[in-house]
C-alpha cells in the first residue's frame, strides 16, 4: 500500500479524536540523552531538542522505502507542520526532530538534503534533521527511546549500509523530556497528534506535568 493509499485509509475510517485537554496522557518513559550532530555539522547534546518544547520526534533513515515506515512519518508530520504553522496559539511551542538511524551514510549534509524545505524553514515549526557522530554515539538513544533496529555490518566509506529493519515509531515528548505517547503506523494520524500536542501545551498552560 502506498503512503497516500495509507493516509487516505486513516481518514476514511472516521475516527474523530477527543478534544485536547480533555484526558490526560501518561508519563512513559525519560528520554535519554546524549551527543548528537545537527545539520550544519554543529555537535549538541541531545537534550537540547527535547526540553523546552513540546517535541514530536523519530527515529528515520534517507533511503527508507518502507511505505509504512520512515516516508509515512515525513508525509504525516509535514502535513501537521503545515496545520500547527497555521495556529497561533501553538506557534513557539513545538519543535519536530528527527534523527537518523546511519550516521555512517546519514552525514549532516545528507539530513541537511533530506530535510530540505522543512529543515530551512525559519518562519514555522522548526523542523531539526540530527545524526550522530557514530554508531556507538547512537546505541544509548536508542536504547534509551526503546527503539529496535537492525545492527548492519559496517560498510567501505560513503557506502550505505543494507536496507535498515524496524519498526516506525514516532514519540511524542514534553518540555520536561517526558515521553508522553508512542505512534505506531497504526495511530500515526495526524488529529491524534494534534490533539495530543495541544493537550501537552494546555497541561503546560495549567502548570500540571
Amino acid at each position: 500500500m502506498t503512503i497516500a493509499a495509507l493516509l487516505l485509509a486513516a481518514v476514511a475510517t472516521g475516527f474523530v479524536p477527543p478534544p485536547p485537554g480533555s484526558y490526560q496522557l501518561q508519563h512513559i518513559l525519560r528520554a535519554p540523552d546524549g551527543m548528537v550532530l545537527d545539520s550544519d555539522g554543529s555537535a549538541h547534546r541531545f537534550s537540547e531538542f527535547s526540553t523546552g518544547m513540546v517535541t514530536v520526534f523519530s527515529f528515520i533513515y534517507t533511503y527508507c522505502t518502507d511505505a509504512r515506515g520512515c516516508p509515512l512519518a515525513y508525509e504525516t508530520l509535514h502535513g501537521l507542520k503545515q496545520t500547527i504553522d497555521r495556529d497561533r496559539a501553538l506557534r513557539g511551542r513545538v519543535r519536530f526532530v528527527s534523527m537518523s538511524f546511519d550516521p555512517q551514510y546519514d552525514t549532516p549534509q545528507a539530513m541537511r538534503s533530506y530535510g530540505d524545505a522543512d529543515a530551512r524553514d525559519r518562519g514555522g515549526v522548526r523542523w531539526y534533521f540530527l545524526t550522530t557522530s557514530s554508531g556507538k554515539a547512537l546505541a544509548p538513544l536508542l536504547d534509551g527511546f526503546g527503539q529496535d533496529v537492525s545492527v548492519a555490518a559496517e560498510q567501505p566509506p560513503n557506502q550505505r549500509v543494507p536496507t535498515l529493519t524496524h519498526m516506525l515509531k514516532v514519540y511524542l515528548i514534553d518540555t520536561g523530556g517526558g515521553v508522553r505517547e508512542i505512534y505506531t503506523p497504526a495511530f500515526l494520524h495526524q488529529g491524534v497528534l494534534l490533539n495530543d500536542i495541544k493537550t501537552l501545551v494546555m497541561e503546560r498552560s495549567l502548570g500540571r506535568r
